[in-house]
């Protein structure tokens, strides 16, 4: 479990910080320090046809170490961390045989990560938990998953009796700001399935996904000296104040849950004159999805009808642009990737969680791309903050995950799953 512990820490204190503003893949310089880390270790541990793309794509090989042809499958993690939240200077503490009561953080600024507040923590009592220090995030999302990877190829390397067929692992940029795959080569990465090792608590298993689309509107307004603006004033900012009010008042993020979907203000700032408005849409039912941009849609003609005297053109000019889509759509036609999942979990002792993903991973674009790619535990809780910590022993029985479903593909008569 050092062993963990140690792999983990070497990679969360790397700052890998990805930034939505750039135009490069990657998007920061400094994801290439951990890539190239990377790369370097998964040479040491024996690992082959290891190679690093010009954009950072990390991606090798575990050759099959059976006599008779098996499907090849993958692993995937990413290596940037989230522009939330500041991941420089990450300083993680080890809290050994949780005793279930407040961990101060930080002691100086009164940082508290208390299971009164984050009741998940009570969960792990008695096991040993990476935390932040209180002034960064912590980085499980995705070192963790990293971590796993890494680490359960070393233990098949180093234990050669455990059959398993040819396994290709990738580790990506940028998935934080929603480009992890835009430049993953699936054609090179030769898989006929993978798993992103993205997800949270132990035992979670995903493969549905929200479809996303995001909106950016700007309200034109007419600036006039208040003194005289009667009847002539248009403010673009009460415009999109009113529009903002006109969508379903409880289809926000604060208000749903499960595979409820919701409208999401993410930005607003403007002037008298010009107002811009961003927000998401998400749905897990396509339908649903469809409906909701037909009703930003309506909204904006509903204001342009409105307006179109007095302002004399459209006074509400909005874009729609779809983001992802529910990977279940690729996913069940080859649900068998996830029932192998779920039986090794079971296997392990471990209760599956199978849920829909209230957002989106790499695993949700691959999976369009040609790549089924359900999702599985990493192990960390409160992602993208200074209260992000993850149980060593999580990380441990996702390796065990790992392991198991590379086995399990060695052994399971996938001709007759495919006839189901």
């Amino acid at each position: 479990m050092q062993d963990i512990i140690n792999r983990f820490i070497s990679y969360v204190t790397i700052d890998t910080e990805s930034d939505p503003n750039s135009t490069t893949t990657p998007s920061t310089e400094k994801q290439w320090n951990l890539a190239n880390k990377l790369v370097e270790e998964l040479k040491a541990i024996g690992m082959q046809e290891v190679t690093i793309d010009k954009h950072s794509y990390v991606m090798a090989t575990l050759p099959s170490n059976i006599d008779k042809k098996v499907p090849t499958i993958g692993f995937v993690a990413h290596f940037d961390t989230t522009p939330d939240f500041t991941g420089a200077n990450v300083t993680p503490q080890v809290v050994k045989n949780y005793d279930g009561k407040d961990i101060v953080l930080n002691k100086e600024q009164n940082i508290v990560l208390s299971p009164s507040y984050f009741k998940d923590l009570l969960q792990y009592k008695g096991q040993t938990l990476i935390t932040t220090n209180g002034l960064t995030l912590l980085g499980a999302d995705d070192k963790a998953g990293i971590t796993e990877i890494v680490t359960a190829m070393e233990y098949l390397i180093k234990n050669p009796q455990i059959k398993h067929g040819k396994i290709r692992v990738c580790f990506t940029p940028d998935e934080e700001i929603g480009r992890g795959a835009d430049l993953f080569d699936v054609k090179k990465f030769d898989a006929d399935w993978a798993y992103t090792m993205d997800g949270s608590q132990i035992g979670e298993l995903e493969y549905e996904n929200f479809n996303a689309a995001g909106v950016k509107i700007t309200f034109k307004g007419k600036s006039v000296h208040p003194g005289y603006a009667k009847g002539k004033m248009i403010n673009s900012m009460l415009l999109a104040n009113d529009f903002i009010n006109e969508l379903p008042k409880n289809e926000i993020p604060q208000e749903t849950k499960g595979y409820e979907g919701f409208y999401h203000v993410t930005q607003l700032q403007g002037s008298i004159e010009e107002t811009k408005l961003e927000l998401i849409i998400r749905d897990h039912d396509m339908k649903k999805f469809k409906d909701r941009k037909k009703t930003v849609e309506n909204i904006t003609k509903k204001f342009n009808k409105k307006y179109a005297k007095q302002f004399g053109e459209d006074i509400v000019i909005t874009e729609i642009k779809d983001q992802y889509y529910n990977m279940k759509e690729k996913v069940e036609p080859v649900m068998f990737i996830v029932d192998l999942a779920e039986k090794a979990m079971k296997s392990l002792g471990i209760k599956p969680l199978i849920k829909p993903i209230r957002g989106g991973t790499d695993g949700c674009r691959l999976s369009y791309m040609g790549l089924p790619c359900p999702n599985i535990f990493a192990g960390g809780h409160n992602f993208h903050g200074k209260y992000e910590y993850v149980p060593v022993e999580s990380m441990q029985k996702a390796v065990e995950v790992i392991v198991k479903i590379a086995e399990l593909t060695a052994t399971t008569d996938f001709a007759k799953k495919k006839k189901k």
